[in-house]
């Protein structure tokens, strides 16, 4: 077997110097693998929720123009990495073969299924043919195959909750788990999004931390939503805004919060311009953890400086350590969440 670089740089193809993540495009021949790789056969993609909102939109919903998008980036590509957001996702797949300088080193075997922790905007891959696309969870099922290289981080898949389940929560488990981080008791937190998938997670987490002392604010952008997360029983206030209008959010939590504002500001949306909402929101010296793919870092940080604004502001690293286990560790522990991502996920 040819001899791989640890961080994959020996998949790049343009431009040559960078790592697979920024790189325009990757090898996706699978042919022979290299000694540090682990090659997969993929049944569902999981596309980053700002990616496949950004998809659906150009294709005007269409499942036949998604599919068509899908297979035109990944064939550009090597990879699936959209070139709007320049967000991937994850999948799930069984173990092929493993490249014999890992043989032995890793509690993995040919036959194991697994759900990729690490982006697909890097990850080598070759699609044959997607099957179907359920585009109200962002899954695609598919006959494919990618390569997971050295430093690549993964997830057994559990035996106690189906695949589609583990794979919907894994794609976002470093946002509950950053939250643990980031939320000490008494905090005041604000959770913008709080009801989509990563959202809900991240409220449960932010409730668990802050304590009896802390307070968690839900906001939400539609009815129904709001009845969903107040069903829950995971956050002390769940209210109705619209987290592009900066103004509003702002008069609204300082109303709530009689003018002390949020220690920690989670954003979780999949939306543009949603930077200045989440930092009025925040006191000054707090922090504000933006998880969300479709943040422009040049919109916050200027955004930031240009009120006048001193907080920490955080990106959204999708890796935490022990991040998979601390978000399964939630649906283990709160059936009615479990039941709710069962209906809508699995």
């Amino acid at each position: 077997m040819k001899k791989g670089n640890k961080y994959g740089t020996h998949r790049v193809i343009e431009p040559k110097g960078v790592l697979p993540q920024p790189a325009v495009k990757v090898d996706n021949d699978f042919t022979e693998i290299y000694d540090n790789e682990i090659l997969v056969d993929v049944d569902i993609l999981n596309i980053d929720s700002a990616s496949f909102t950004q998809i659906k939109e150009q294709a005007d919903g269409d499942t036949d123009k998604i599919k068509e998008i899908i297979l035109e980036i990944v064939s550009k590509q090597g990879k699936m990495k959209n070139p709007v957001t320049g967000s991937g996702g994850m999948f799930i797949g069984t173990v092929l073969k493993i490249g014999e300088a890992l043989e032995g080193k890793r509690d993995l075997k040919v036959g194991d299924k697994i759900a990729s922790l690490v982006s697909l905007s890097l990850t080598p891959l070759k699609i044959e043919k997607i099957i179907s696309i359920k585009k109200d969870v962002d899954q695609v099922k598919v006959k494919a195959k990618a390569i997971l290289f050295e430093s690549g981080i993964y997830s057994k898949l559990p035996d106690d909750m189906p695949d589609a389940l583990s794979l919907a929560v894994l794609d976002v488990c470093g946002a509950p788990a950053q939250t643990a981080r980031l939320v000490k008791s008494g905090d005041t937190v604000v959770v913008i999004g709080a009801s989509g998938k990563s959202g809900v997670l991240c409220c449960y987490e932010a409730k668990r931390r802050a304590g009896i002392n802390g307070r968690v604010i839900g906001i939400v952008s539609r009815d129904e939503t709001l009845k969903t997360l107040k069903a829950l029983d995971i956050c002390d206030d769940v209210i109705k805004l619209d987290a592009t209008d900066a103004i509003s959010c702002y008069e609204e939590i300082l109303k709530l919060t009689n003018g002390e504002l949020a220690d920690v500001v989670i954003n979780n949306v999949n939306i543009q311009n949603t930077e200045m909402g989440s930092i009025l929101m925040c006191k000054e010296r707090g922090v504000v953890y933006f998880f969300s793919m479709a943040t422009s870092f040049t919109k916050a940080a200027l955004g930031a400086e240009g009120i006048g604004k001193d907080v920490d502001m955080i990106v959204g690293n999708g890796y935490a350590l022990d991040h998979a286990e601390i978000t399964l560790n939630i649906l283990r522990e709160d059936k009615t969440i479990r039941d709710l991502y069962e209906r809508l996920y699995a």
